[in-house]
């Protein structure tokens, strides 16, 4: 008779177990599967359903896309062209982001993440990764590399080399690492869904448009849809308990006047799935990587949707991470490979960890900057009537936000001068 208990007990051995199957940890599952390693990629949905993420994205995040794997077919299904992003204050001013498109470059985009995100997962089982939806990480100790699971068949147990984090803004990861953080921000909190558009104009530009502690984007996505994506700071929370999230977000949405090239008919148009919430919307972490383990995506720090770009950071940690493990797991075999291959993959997680700070330090800043902007209506008003009367200051702004020239560029005191003189 078999041993059950034994049965039970039964550990399975993987050497890159994935927390979280979003764009990050799919991207990074099949960069390592083309590689030749073994990942299980542990997603907790059953079926893919509609979360607070982001649509909206420069031809950076195509370019990494495409990186990744994906061909123009692919893009051209789930990826809708937008020649530009229009940044509206609460007092009239209004100015254009084309991110490089005005001079001839290809346009920023508005994604359908019900495509994308089964897309990127679908091209990582393509490349011999073992996805597995369903799959919880309910314990973790990375000091033993465990991850325990409740799995559609019960609970399970899986012995990583490497446990890596792509679990987002709340990682299980990231806590077990004991290295998450609460922002250094008011508490915020996202709402957002998408609603019908039949009649949308196949050129139509997003829109970006700040409330009173607070603002909401919106983007045409494929399928004659518009993604609604509103970030509320402190003074909205109240109303949001006391009412709901679709009242407060009909309340808003019904507030937005037309815009320059947008009247707006999808204000009236029909949800097409629930509000997803994400409170609070930023977190940070102190470190990115450790022994065994790292971080990628947005369970690797996110501050504030107004910036953009997540998408694109979250690819570029996927390639690094991807870098870093593959490097980490060479080593001589025999006595004292273990040790030699341990020590190899300790230097090359502190390297992608080292890496990541100096590839976003400058964004991070110009992000920390834009904070304190919106934190202060009348001096964002003043910053938004020169960038709209001043267009090199207003395309490198446009380039800077897009990642698609260095962030450092906007943090120069000829372009600051340029941008704030009277």
């Amino acid at each position: 008779m078999p041993d059950l208990h034994a049965q039970s007990e039964r550990v399975e051995r993987v050497e890159v177990a994935l927390v979280g199957g979003g764009p990050a940890g799919a991207a990074l599952a099949a960069r390592l599967a083309r590689a030749g390693r073994d990942v299980v990629v542990l997603e907790r949905a059953p079926s893919w359903r509609w979360r607070a993420g982001g649509v909206f994205c420069s031809p950076a995040a195509v370019s990494a896309l495409r990186g990744v794997g994906l061909g123009e077919d692919d893009l051209a299904r789930l990826a809708r062209p937008i020649r530009a992003m229009r940044v509206e204050t609460l007092a009239g001013t209004s100015f254009r982001l084309t991110y490089g498109a005005d001079a001839g470059g290809p346009p920023a985009v508005g994604l359908d993440r019900s495509e994308l995100d089964p897309c990127l997962l679908a091209l990582a089982a393509a490349a011999g990764a073992d996805i597995r939806v369903g799959w919880t990480a309910t314990a973790l100790d990375l000091a033993a590399r465990r991850v325990t699971v409740a799995s559609p068949t019960g609970p399970a147990t899986l012995q990583a080399d490497v446990i890596v984090g792509a679990d987002g803004l709340r990682s299980v990861v990231a806590r077990a690492a004991g290295v998450a953080r609460a922002a250094r921000l008011a508490p915020r909190l996202g709402l957002t869904y998408h609603l019908a558009d039949p009649g949308m104009a196949t050129d139509r530009e997003a829109r970006m448009r700040l409330l009173d502690d607070g603002y909401v984007g919106i983007a045409p996505v494929p399928g004659d849809r518009v993604n609604v994506g509103i970030v509320l700071g402190p003074s909205w929370h109240a109303a949001v308990a006391r009412d709901g999230a679709r009242a407060v977000v009909d309340r808003i949405v019904a507030s937005i006047s037309p815009g320059a090239d947008d009247p707006a008919r999808w204000r009236d148009g029909t949800p097409t799935d629930a509000v997803a919430g994400a409170w609070p919307i930023g977190h940070r972490v102190t470190r990115r990587a450790g022994r065994g383990w790292m971080l990628v995506g947005d369970a690797a720090g996110f501050l504030d949707p107004f910036t953009g770009e997540g998408l694109h950071r979250a690819l570029v940690s996927a390639e690094l991470a991807a870098a870093a493990i593959t490097a980490g797991g060479r080593g001589v075999r025999g006595i004292g490979g273990a040790e030699a291959r341990a020590r190899r993959r300790d230097r090359a997680f502190a390297a992608y960890d080292r890496t990541m700070t100096r590839r976003f330090l400058a964004k991070d800043a110009v992000s920390w900057l834009v904070q304190a902007f919106l934190a202060r209506p009348a001096l964002f008003e003043y910053a938004a009537r020169r960038v709209a009367d001043r267009e090199t200051v207003r395309a490198t702004m446009g380039l800077v936000m897009g990642d698609l020239i260095p962030a450092g560029r906007a943090l120069d005191p000829r372009y600051l001068a340029a941008l704030l003189a009277p």
